[in-house]
């Protein structure tokens, strides 16, 4: 089967660290090109990852006609504009999530991909992962019975003002940051979206980003609810409770490329461990499984794993988190 040649629009971290890296081992993709506005800096990922083309410019990388997806680790608010212009290039676009700051920003990619026929997709990497692929299997066998709650928490500890996650005009603080991937793990666990949220936030008085952010969501079937934070201590969880038992996944989401994970299924035989099950699932790198899943979309003409659509259908929920925590009402999600 024919390779997607993949370019990196950005030397982030979180690209030079995590993704490439596992893009690097992806089947049927390489990653041939990266860019930087420091051509020092592009030159140097390059020589360190083994890319063989380095830019001084993002405007050269997507010029290139070897190059057929784009993935875009750059700051939240330059997303959208980053990801219209490599498609308008004519480049499939995987690009971190969050993919906008609004829904209405979001919605504009939609009229791109239409008229340029091309990929787009955001980066939740979770969604290709085996231990959330198994959980979607065991609740549509009713493993648990009628899933009827779902409860997260994730937190890190960073207080540098300097940092990009703790700036609000590039889209920084909790919610955006790692809390949608709660919202996005609430939606994936009942298939619906939540008809209405309310939320509290605390938000950091010198960096004016959400420090401490929780929020209820409700949905036809069930509950959600979670907590997030910037500043706590580095922790991280997310449980499914049913009618008849009960799965939690201890990392769902940052999981470790050399260390395998776990998913407890609990029958609710007793308050100690009695009727917790486990099952293990071996080292992957989500990174390279999310690259195997996006190129395969490519070449075989498929739906991407998550398209611009749930995108903003997750961007909504998290506006009416925005909203609510104002307010101090109940909110619901706009499209």
């Amino acid at each position: 089967m024919k390779r997607i040649r993949w370019g990196v629009l950005s030397t982030a971290d979180i690209g030079l660290k995590k993704v490439i890296p596992g893009m690097l081992q992806a089947e049927h993709a390489s990653v041939d090109a990266i860019a930087s506005r420091d051509p020092a800096r592009a030159r140097d990922a390059a020589t360190a990852l083994g890319i063989v083309r380095a830019y001084g410019s993002y405007e050269e990388l997507l010029a290139d006609p070897e190059i057929d997806a784009i993935y875009i680790p750059l700051p939240n608010h330059l997303h959208v504009p980053w990801t219209a212009k490599a498609a308008e290039a004519g480049k499939h676009v995987l690009c971190e999530k969050p993919i906008s700051l609004t829904v209405a920003e979001a919605k504009l990619l939609l009229e791109v991909r239409e008229r340029t026929g091309v990929k787009i997709g955001e980066a939740f990497m979770v969604d290709t992962h085996p231990q959330w692929l198994r959980v979607r299997e065991l609740l549509e066998a009713r493993r648990i019975g009628e899933l009827r709650a779902v409860a997260g928490f994730f937190s890190y500890y960073n207080v540098d003002p300097a940092n990009i996650r703790n700036r609000v005009e590039t889209g920084g603080g909790a919610l955006m940051d790692i809390g949608c991937y709660m919202v996005h793990g609430a939606r994936y666990a009942f298939r619906q979206e939540p008809t209405r949220v309310v939320a509290l936030m605390e938000r950091d008085p010198r960096m004016g980003t959400d420090r401490l952010t929780s929020a209820l969501l409700d949905f036809a079937s069930g509950q959600a609810i979670f907590t997030c934070s910037t500043q706590l201590a580095p922790y991280q969880r997310i449980e499914f409770v049913g009618t008849s038992g009960r799965m939690e996944l201890p990392v769902p989401v940052n999981a470790p490329a050399d260390h395998g994970l776990i998913l407890r299924i609990d029958s609710g035989a007793g308050l100690f461990g009695e009727g917790v099950e486990e099952e293990i699932f071996p080292v992957c790198n989500q990174y390279a499984l999310q690259c195997q899943a996006f190129s395969r979309a490519i070449l075989e003409d498929g739906p991407v794993p998550v398209p611009l659509e749930n995108a903003i259908a997750n961007m909504a929920v998290m506006q009416a988190i925005f909203r609510s925590a104002e307010s101090g009402q109940w909110e619901q999600p706009e499209l």
